[in-house]
C-alpha cells in the first residue's frame, strides 16, 4: 500500500495579512517531513475562487517548489483542470514540473465540479466532459512528437512543437480526479489511475475497487495513445496523535472540510456564493453548536486516532486491496504543529506494516493477467460518497457567483 497527503490548501476565515504566506510555507515545510519520513506522493488540488475552501489556483508553482525542497517523494496534480487551461499550457507545464522534480512527476487529470469555476474561463457543466476529453486528446501527442496539431470542437491548434519534453517517457503517470463514485468505474474504463475524492467504508472501498479493476481488464476504452496506470486511490480523513481523543480534539478541520463540502454541494451546480457574502468559519461554528452529537460522529469517521487505531482500519482497506491511501491532514484550522506531529508518527508507527505487501502486489498482478477474474459487484449499495459519519448541511439560500 502506497501512501500520499493532500492538500487544498484551506484558510477559513478571518483573514489576516500574513495567513496566506504562512499557509504556503507551512504546506511547504510539511511536504519535506512528508518526504523525511518516507510518504509516498504529495497531491495539490486547482481550485478558483473557491474562499475559505481551496487557495491553490497554482498547483504547478507550489510543485515546482516543492520540487526543490524535496528528494523522493511524487509530486502529484490532484487534479489539473483540463477545462479551465489550454492543452498546450497544460503539457508545457507538466513537462517542466518532471523535469524540476527529476521525474517525479505524476499527472492527474479532472474537469471541475462548479459553476463558480468554470463560467469565467467560459466553460459549462453540461460541456465539461466534452472539453475533457478532446483535451485528452490533444495533450499526449505533444509529449512524445516533434510537432502536433489539434482542431476539434473546442480546441484549434495549429502545427507546433511543445517543448520542453517530459523526464518520464512517454509521459509521466495518469490519474483522473473521481468526485463521484461513478466515475471511478470511468477511470478505469480509460486507463486512468481512479483518484477517489470521496470518503468511504472499507466494505465500499472493496465493491469500488472490483467496478474499476474489471473495467479497466474487461473494458478499456482509451480516449488517446497513452500508457495506462493501473491504480486506485482514496482520500480519508487524517489525523494521528497518542490517543484517539488527542486526535479527535486536534482533527476540527476535517469536520470543516466535510461541511464546506456538503455547504457548497447543496447548490444548484454546486455554484457557491457570491464573494464575501458567506462566512464558512462562523457558519460551520453555528452549525458545530446545533449538531454536537453529529460533529463527534463525523470525528469517529476517517482515519482520525492513535497509531493503533488507524491501523487497525487500515487492514481493512488492505484487504479491500486499494492501491493507495492520500491523508487529508491540512483542512479548516489544524495547527502547522499537529499535521508535522501527526505525520511524523504515523510515518514511524503505522506506516511500515503496509508499505510491503507482497500478497497485494501478487493479487494485482493476477488480476491485470487475468488469471484472478473479479466478482462484479453491485456498486448500487455503495453510491453514498461522504459515509454514514458524514455531516449533513442545509445551507441557507444565499446569492451564487455564476
Amino acid at each position: 500500500m502506497k501512501f500520499g497527503i493532500f492538500y487544498e490548501l484551506q484558510l477559513p476565515r478571518p483573514w489576516s495579512d500574513g495567513d496566506e504566506l504562512r499557509l504556503y510555507q507551512n504546506a511547504l515545510t510539511q511536504l519535506e517531513t512528508a518526504d523525511r519520513v518516507g510518504y509516498d506522493y504529495a497531491w495539490v488540488v486547482e481550485h478558483h475562487f473557491l474562499e475559505e475552501y481551496s487557495h491553490s489556483p497554482a498547483p504547478e508553482s507550489f510543485l515546482a517548489a516543492a520540487s526543490q525542497r524535496t528528494k523522493n517523494i511524487r509530486l502529484g496534480h490532484g487534479i489539473f483542470q483540463l477545462t479551465t487551461n489550454h492543452p498546450a499550457r497544460v503539457a508545457e507545464r507538466i513537462a517542466v514540473l518532471d523535469l524540476l522534480s527529476n521525474g517525479r512527476c505524476e499527472f492527474g487529470m479532472g474537469e471541475s465540479a462548479s459553476i463558480t469555476e468554470l463560467t469565467p474561463f467560459g466553460r459549462d457543466m453540461e460541456t465539461k466532459r466534452e472539453v475533457f476529453e478532446e483535451a485528452v486528446q490533444a495533450i499526449f501527442p505533444m509529449f512524445t512528437k516533434i510537432g502536433t496539431e489539434h482542431h476539434g470542437k473546442y480546441f484549434d491548434i495549429p502545427m507546433r512543437n511543445v517543448v520542453p519534453k517530459p523526464v518520464q517517457k512517454p509521459h509521466p503517470p495518469l490519474w483522473m480526479a473521481c468526485s463521484q463514485l461513478p466515475t471511478i468505474e470511468r477511470a478505469g474504463q480509460n486507463g486512468f489511475g481512479a483518484l477517489g475524492f470521496q470518503f468511504v467504508s472499507a466494505d465500499a472501498a472493496h465493491a469500488w475497487v472490483h467496478a474499476y479493476y474489471n473495467a479497466i481488464t474487461k473494458r478499456l476504452k482509451k480516449l488517446a495513445d497513452y500508457v495506462i496506470n493501473p491504480n486506485m486511490a482514496l482520500v480519508s480523513f487524517f489525523m494521528c496523535a497518542k490517543t484517539d481523543e488527542e486526535a479527535r480534539a486536534r482533527a476540527d478541520g476535517a469536520t470543516f472540510f466535510q461541511f464546506a463540502l456538503r455547504y457548497y454541494g447543496q447548490g444548484q451546480n454546486r455554484a457557491r456564493p457570491a464573494p464575501g457574502t458567506v462566512n464558512m468559519w462562523d457558519e460551520y461554528n453555528k452549525w458545530k453548536r446545533e449538531n454536537p452529537e453529529a460533529q463527534e460522529a463525523a470525528l469517529r469517521g476517517g482515519l482520525i486516532g492513535s497509531p493503533e487505531t488507524i491501523a487497525k482500519k487500515l487492514r481493512r482497506f488492505r484487504a479491500s486491496h486499494i492501491d493507495q491511501v492520500i491523508l487529508l491532514n491540512q483542512a479548516g484550522k489544524n495547527t502547522h504543529e499537529h499535521i508535522c506531529e501527526s505525520l511524523e508518527l504515523f510515518g514511524r508507527e503505522v506506516m511500515p506494516e503496509f508499505q510491503n505487501d507482497p500478497e497485494h502486489d501478487a493479487w494485482k498482478k493476477g488480476v491485470l493477467s487475468g488469471a484472478i477474474q473479479l466478482e462484479e459487484i453491485d456498486t448500487e449499495a455503495f453510491s453514498d460518497r461522504y459515509g454514514k459519519l458524514a455531516v449533513n448541511v442545509a445551507p441557507p439560500k444565499t446569492a451564487a457567483a455564476g
